[in-house]
């Protein structure tokens, strides 16, 4: 079995609650930053867990992923909008993804799913 993947959630407004229903649908870890302002810890709370994946959320898509790409050199994509922007994110090697307010179980299911099948890929 292939090693469990590890994302980490950092709500400007500490939500995420849909998120991480999808992440542990698709099989993966969810690791929430409880509180206000949670998306600017982000990078260290990744960083701590050996995590694969970020996800920041405030109103501007990128205050928390751009923070934790500067601290820790994380690839970062920000100013997401949506699902599918997320998904090509990962798709050109981002480790941390920037989203505007976007708690959705979609969201978490797909980045899961996406991220393993990109792990397959790099393995083969």
């Amino acid at each position: 079995m292939s090693k469990q993947i590890v994302v980490v959630i950092g709500d400007r407004l500490g939500k995420g609650k849909n998120i991480i229903v999808g992440i542990e649908k698709a099989g993966g870890k969810a690791i929430h930053i409880p509180g206000m302002g949670a998306d600017m810890k982000l990078g260290d709370v990744m960083h701590e867990e050996n995590a694969d994946i970020g996800l920041s959320f405030c109103g501007s898509g990128g205050a928390g992923a751009l923070m934790a790409a500067n601290k820790y050199g994380y690839k970062v994509k920000h100013n997401l909008r949506s699902v599918e922007a997320g998904i090509t994110g990962l798709k050109e090697g981002a480790k941390v993804l920037g989203f505007g307010f976007l708690d959705s179980e979609e969201l978490g299911f797909r980045v899961v799913e996406e991220y393993r099948k990109l792990q397959k890929k790099e393995s083969e």
